[in-house]
């Protein structure tokens, strides 16, 4: 079986490198960028959505060039890295999953002349900085949606691995339905993968099973979309939010929005002040502010339309602005989280955990420090956080 996986490996490592650019000049790349990719650029989710920017970004700039690896599992990246700096000539890395980051931290402290840019991680050194752009904001958008909706006031989740990333996310779910529904909970399964399909598909089928109508995820296809979709066209109404990418293709009845990532504001960003001599080890952390993420299942339209009277329909009583819809809540909670944290923050206290204990004061709002970070589940999502 290692054999096996690592004849894999071996292959996929020749793939990326044959196909992964080399179309420029080389003395004409002042920034030539190796990229490093847990899932396969086909998973039409995270590397997915990486990958589309990379490759926006070379075309846009004569001066920038690039090699990808795919499909590198996390704990092996060292490896990949060296023949990235060494082989592929390679003056600046990007390693876009969290479990790159102790090897990252590792090869920056190796190469000190190499710039390191580390996707979600927390470890900096001066030549190693780190960036995200996170989808917790809309992540609250969409558990409004689905508060709104559910017929069973059980919602899903399936989940890759219990880190701060994925508790962020979906706490952020769960206090987007209580917000309209007091009633919903949040159950949630572990698949401890990032390309799962077949372990997506079977955790959305048994949360069904247990009686949720609607479905969110953190994982890297659109197999809970497809099983939405499924029983959508069996006439059981399961309702999906998909992720990372514009997955509404795939569940054109099921997907009732999602969250998007504009990953190309944030390269943009580290590339040119990479070629303009501007880099140092910065920690960017964007949000909608900063259009590094965006609403929705397709980047045509924030809400599937054929969900916008439904939402309508369900009327909500707010604290800050009375008696109104769900759906003109949903574009008010989002045009406040268009100008800052400071107008309007999912995180904003009193906030509870789900064991009772106060996590968030009154008149306070959760430091993004502090959210990086985040091991607990608020009120309203059903059970513990596993052991790792």
């Amino acid at each position: 079986m290692k054999k096996a996986l690592l004849v894999l490996l071996c292959m996929t490592m020749v793939v990326s490198f044959a196909f992964s650019g080399g179309q420029k000049d080389e003395s004409s790349a002042a920034v030539k960028a190796g990229f490093i990719y847990v899932g396969p650029t086909g998973d039409y989710g995270w590397s997915y959505a990486h990958h589309e920017s990379k490759e926006e970004l070379e075309a846009k700039y004569p001066w920038f060039e690039t090699v990808y690896v795919e499909s590198v599992p996390e704990g092996d990246a060292i490896r990949i890295i060296d023949r990235l700096v060494q082989e592929e000539k390679c003056n600046v890395i990007f390693t876009t999953s969290f479990g790159y980051m102790d090897d990252t931290y590792a090869a920056a402290e190796k190469y000190p002349d190499v710039k390191f840019m580390h996707c979600s991680g927390f470890k900096q050194l001066p030549n190693m900085g780190t960036y995200f752009g996170d989808l917790y904001q809309m992540y609250y958008l969409n558990g409004m949606m689905a508060g709104a909706l559910t017929k069973t006031n059980k919602l899903g989740y399936v989940a890759a691995f219990p880190i701060p990333e994925l508790i962020r996310h979906i706490n952020a779910f769960a206090l987007g339905a209580k917000a309209v529904n007091p009633d919903a909970e949040v159950n949630v399964r572990w698949i401890y993968s990032w390309y799962g399909p077949d372990k997506a598909r079977e955790a959305a089928e048994a949360l069904i099973t247990d009686g949720c109508d609607a479905l969110a995820f953190t994982e890297d296809t659109p197999a809970v979309i497809e099983v939405g979709q499924e029983h959508f066209e069996k006439g059981d109404e399961i309702y999906t939010f998909s992720h990372y990418s514009p997955m509404q293709v795939y569940g054109v009845d099921s997907v009732v929005s999602g969250q998007l990532a504009n990953w190309t504001v944030l390269y943009e960003k580290i590339i040119t002040d990479i070629y303009e001599d501007k880099w140092s080890n910065y920690d960017l952390l964007w949000l909608l502010k900063e259009d590094a993420v965006e609403l929705g299942g397709s980047w045509d339209e924030k809400i599937n339309p054929k969900y916008v009277d439904a939402l309508k329909a369900v009327k909500v009583d707010t604290p800050d602005m009375g008696n109104m819809s769900v759906y003109d809540l949903i574009m008010k909670r989002y045009e406040q989280m268009a100008e800052g944290r400071e107008v309007f923050e999912p995180y904003s206290g009193p906030l509870y955990d789900n064991e009772g204990n106060l996590k968030i004061a009154e008149g306070e709002i959760a430091p993004l420090g502090d959210l990086m970070g985040i091991m607990y589940y608020v009120d309203g999502v059903v059970g513990s956080i596993p052991q790792q």
